[in-house]
């Protein structure tokens, strides 16, 4: 039965017009870091007709029977199908595994390439092009899309925290770019009983670009208490993750989020999840440690990711740890 006793209320998240010029929107980003952590932005340039391809490739796959889906089930470089509740993303409050199903795809390398030896790269699973045609070249197009964006706005964040505008650059001439689309059941959650679309989390990298199909249910939570964010069409959705909120000494804020049904209707959402270089080490920086130490001991980028993924997938038999040097 659909809940009708929702008392969350909206999040206070702004709409960030990336015509402006670059001091203005950096100026409108920089409040958004350090007050939500999220923000949508229109006049992005991504073209309608990409972006509406991949919905339509991906509701094709996700409808396809189980058995097909399975072909391309997740390896492990976590690339390919991720089951229906196989990823639990707030182990320790939920009952079950988030009510959604998904796909993981990254920069296509071949199996044979010097990168290739690092854990969560190389090539990825595709549906074959038999059974869904079509859907390669659609992801393929959204995915350099997206990242066209995510690459728009590294610049002006830079511009944010005061630093060169290329600042992030040497961090992501081979980042951890990963495509996720989602589909989450029409199952309604229940928080109180642990059910949820997706179990309360940060993300683990730099920038999270999102796509909704303006169906609700993404929550965040500010001063201990959650709040919608409603989709405004024409946007994308943006958050920082943990990494930058670590370079910052949490000063730009990685906030915890998550997904709530509670209008029992199916949801499609894709997320571009843009993470530094497997290798980067990722430290508080300097001017932000100033006043007071760091607050996160340094990382490196693919570590971290790697923890998170053993924590939170059950599918996932990769690699966890990475020896140093």
């Amino acid at each position: 039965m659909v809940s009708t006793t929702d008392r969350t209320t909206s999040a206070e998240v702004h709409v960030i017009d990336l015509s402006l010029p670059d001091r203005e929107a950096a100026a409108a980003i920089l409040h958004a870091c350090v007050t939500t952590g999220f923000f949508y932005v229109a006049n992005h340039g991504v073209k309608e007709e990409i972006i509406e391809e991949h919905w339509l490739q991906n509701k094709a796959f996700f409808s396809l029977p189980l058995k097909d889906k399975l072909i391309i089930l997740a390896d492990s470089n976590n690339r390919g199908y991720t089951p229906m509740a196989e990823e639990t993303l707030d182990p320790e409050n939920q009952s079950q595994g988030d009510t959604k199903e998904g796909l993981y795809f990254g920069r296509d390398l071949t199996a044979d390439s010097e990168e290739a030896k690092l854990p969560l790269h190389g090539p990825n699973q595709w549906p074959p092009e038999g059974l869904l045609p079509g859907y390669k070249a659609a992801m393929q197009a959204y995915m350099d899309a997206i990242r066209g964006l995510a690459d728009r706005l590294l610049p002006l964040i830079a511009i944010a925290l005061q630093l060169p505008t290329d600042f992030f650059a040497m961090y992501f001439d081979k980042p951890m770019a990963s495509l996720r689309p989602l589909h989450y059941s029409a199952q309604v959650s229940l928080p109180d009983e642990g059910v949820y679309g997706a179990g309360a989390h940060t993300d683990y990298g730099v920038l999270t670009v999102l796509a909704t199909d303006n169906n609700p249910g993404l929550q965040i939570c500010t001063e201990g208490k959650w709040s919608h964010v409603k989709p405004v069409p024409g946007t994308f959705v943006i958050n920082l993750g943990d990494m930058l909120e670590r370079w910052t000494n949490g000063y730009f804020r990685s906030t915890l989020h998550r997904v709530v049904n509670n209008v029992g209707k199916e949801r499609y959402s894709t997320a571009f999840f843009y993470d530094p270089n497997f290798t980067a080490r990722v430290e508080c920086l300097p001017q932000c440690c100033k006043d007071e130490p760091a607050k996160f001991p340094p990382t490196t980028s693919g570590q971290h990711v790697l923890d998170k993924y053993a924590a939170t997938h059950a599918g996932y038999t990769g690699a966890i740890r990475v020896a140093e040097g």
